[in-house]
Order: structure tokens, then sequence, then C-alpha cells
């Protein structure tokens, strides 16, 4: 009698567990685009290169990104705007096309290029310094279009 109470106590329970307790579901596809907008960026060489970004600003639609997009087109990609300055930590989860991050710091100038990032990869993908933000594009951007650290980015998040 007393086993019979013990599990019918336990089976309860199981059914009252606060929902705060439950493992969040897992990411399974890509999120909806997000709102786009014109970015530009002008190389050493004073070449000027258009793109429409879409811009992740919620701590959500940075934790998905790009995530299971099969493809970023060549003019363009994603902006996610840290608010502030501080160091930028990326990684691949999830990620199926390979993509170029470029780390842009307060002013607008790019700060470092990670190129070619390995789809997949759980490798994190530092920012070397603190940014302002983080450009996702398509993998092989920066050496087609020659981009470099110091060339200049220009949105409405950057100091003009």
């Amino acid at each position: 009698m007393r086993r019979r109470s013990l599990l019918a106590l336990l089976g309860l329970a199981a059914f009252t567990r606060p929902a705060f307790t439950r493992p969040a579901l897992a990411q399974t596809g890509p999120q909806p685009r997000l709102p786009m907008e014109p970015l530009a960026i002008i190389t050493r060489d004073g070449k000027r290169h258009e793109f429409r970004v879409e811009m992740a600003v919620s701590p959500e639609q940075q934790r998905v990104g790009l995530m299971f997009r099969p493809s970023v087109k060549p003019d363009e990609g994603m902006l996610f705007d840290w608010g502030v300055p501080r160091e930028s930590s990326m990684w691949m989860q999830n990620t199926i096309t390979s993509l170029d991050m470029v780390f842009i710091r307060e002013d607008g100038r790019i700060h470092r290029i990670a190129e070619r990032t390995v789809p997949l990869s759980l490798a994190t993908i530092d920012s070397r310094g603190l940014v302002r933000a983080t450009l996702e594009l398509a993998a092989g951007t920066a050496e087609r279009l020659n981009l470099r650290p110091g060339d200049k980015v220009e949105h409405r998040i950057f100091e003009q």
C-alpha cells in the first residue's frame, strides 16, 4: 500500500513540475527574415559596396542568426548590433553555409575579418577586441571585394 502511494505521488509530481524546469525547445529551422536596412562598405581605394542587411538586435534574433539558411545572397547579410562596444564571440552551430564575419568598431571601421567560416562548427570566432557590431556576409565576399581592417562601414548605428 505504501509503495502504491509513493508511486502515485511520484507520478503526480511529474505532471505538476513548473514550466521553467522543462528544457527549452531547440531551434530546428531558420528564423523568419528580419527587417532589412542599407549598409555600405567603402574600401581604402574609395570603392563603395552596397548591401541590404537583416538587423539582428534582440538576444533571440542574435542567438539564431543565419542558422539553417541554405545561402546568403552576394549583396545581403546580417548585422548583429551589440548596442555598445564589447567582445564578440560567434560560432557556426546549425549554420549550414560558410560565412565571412566582419567585426566592426564603434566608429564604423572594420576591426577584423574571419573569412570562410566552417559550417556547423562549434569553434568560437572572436572579434579579438571591442566591437559595436558583427556583420555576416556570404563566404568569399571579403576576398572578392578586397575588404581589409580599417575599411569604413556606413550604417546608421555607427558614429558619423
